[in-house]
């Protein structure tokens, strides 16, 4: 079994994404971005759970803390998922084409894994959009000795969205169903329309309690 790439030491990773295999790339620091923004919003809820100065938001920041755990674990296993889809691209390309039969087999796989690997970045969006959400109440009801986490956060979030939205583009680019291509750009759009404004009012709300 192929060891995961997250279970290992943070050098290792870094020294598999400079180098010139195909995954890791883009897409997984997209998916790590989010993690980060929202491990540190975790770390924002644990050191305001159970302090008695914030007693009256502490079902709050209880279930924020549900909601960016959950999001930890689900991008953490897109980084992973994005390595395998990328994988997958990069095979059906190298696919034979010598024949009539082996170049269509060839563009139908390659078709094929261009969609799956939309997919998995498109989570990843999806996800950074909730983390980046999950920033305002942290910064307003979380411990302001802590506050500064809470805007790092949503900086890593929406850097991880505009990311993971590159990573969909590219590959958007060279998918020839025109519906499909059409039906994702409008749901990226969606995602990232207001995004940039919202990580900017998070660092100046941030920014005037420190």
């Amino acid at each position: 079994m192929t060891e995961k790439l997250t279970t290992k030491p943070v050098t290792t990773f870094l020294d598999e994404l400079a180098s010139s295999a195909p995954a890791p790339g883009g897409g997984s620091v997209a998916a790590l971005s989010g993690a980060l923004g929202a491990a540190l919003v975790s770390m924002v809820c644990n050191l305001t759970v159970g302090k008695r100065k914030y007693a009256d938001v502490q079902n709050d920041i209880q279930a924020l803390l549900e909601q960016s755990e959950a999001l930890r674990h689900e991008l953490v296993d897109l980084l992973e998922a994005d390595v395998q889809v990328y994988t997958s691209v990069s095979k059906a390309y190298k696919m034979p084409r010598q024949t009539e039969e082996e170049k269509a087999a060839r563009r139908a796989a390659i078709q094929a894994a261009l969609k799956d690997a939309t997919a998995v970045p498109m989570k990843v969006a999806e996800a950074c959009v909730k983390v980046l959400d999950l920033c305002i109440p942290a910064a307003e009801k979380g411990n302001v000795n802590a506050v500064s986490d809470a805007g790092v956060a949503a900086l890593m979030a929406e850097a991880g969205l505009r990311s993971a939205a590159l990573n969909v583009l590219i590959n958007l680019g060279a998918i020839k169903d025109e519906d499909f291509v059409e039906r994702e750009r409008a749901r990226l759009d969606a995602l990232l329309e207001g995004k940039a404004g919202l990580k900017e009012r998070i660092y100046k709300l941030v920014a005037e309690k420190l």
